[in-house]
């Protein structure tokens, strides 16, 4: 992910000169993330990428507005959030979509140096428990870990309060550390 003062500085280009190179380089930067969290939603992967790419449209028609967004990161899911569930609302009568429906594929980026100290068999364990854990746990683990989103922003795309983000994290990292620390602390017979 690109530097929020990048951001800015794209997002100025964008608005001012209608700089296309600026919004290939945000639509690059943010794309997988979004995809990943539309597919959440939608349950479908090309119906994703066809809801992030109706996202940065509206964006590129309305280019001479991109520079005033305060936070964009912020702006991008609740856009993608929002786009995703009026897709789910015309196209199979569905209004609401609780967190519980929402399912999640997490993958460990192999580019964290941290991860890459930890052997492919924890990494392994990791990922299969958080796998486990409930939807909406799952969900902003993800957005917290994977997806670096402050908690106040989670709470506000989720509508969620900050205290509740608190306690699934604490939830969260407590399976996650209880299972991990009891695997890998057996010693084989």
């Amino acid at each position: 992910m690109i530097a929020p003062d990048e951001v800015k500085e794209l997002q100025l280009k964008i608005s001012q000169y209608a700089d296309q190179h600026a919004f290939g380089r945000l639509y690059v930067a943010f794309m997988p993330y979004l995809i990943r969290f539309a597919k959440s939603i939608i349950k479908d992967h090309e119906l994703a990428e066809e809801i992030v790419s109706d996202v940065f449209i509206k964006i590129w028609q309305n280019r001479n507005e991109v520079s005033k967004i305060e936070n964009f990161k912020l702006y991008l899911y609740v856009s993608t959030k929002n786009t995703a569930l009026n897709y789910l609302s015309r196209h199979f009568r569905k209004d609401i979509v609780s967190l519980e429906e929402m399912s999640l594929n997490i993958s460990m980026s192999p580019y964290n140096p941290e991860q890459l100290l930890i052997t492919s068999e924890a990494v392994r364990k990791i990922d299969k428990e958080i796998q486990k854990l409930p939807p909406r746990c799952k969900l902003i683990f993800k957005l917290v870990k994977e997806d670096r989103l402050r908690y106040n922003d989670i709470a506000r795309l989720l509508n969620i309060s900050v205290k509740t983000i608190d306690n699934q994290m604490a939830i969260a990292l407590k399976k996650i550390s209880t299972a991990i620390s009891f695997n890998l602390n057996k010693e084989p017979k």
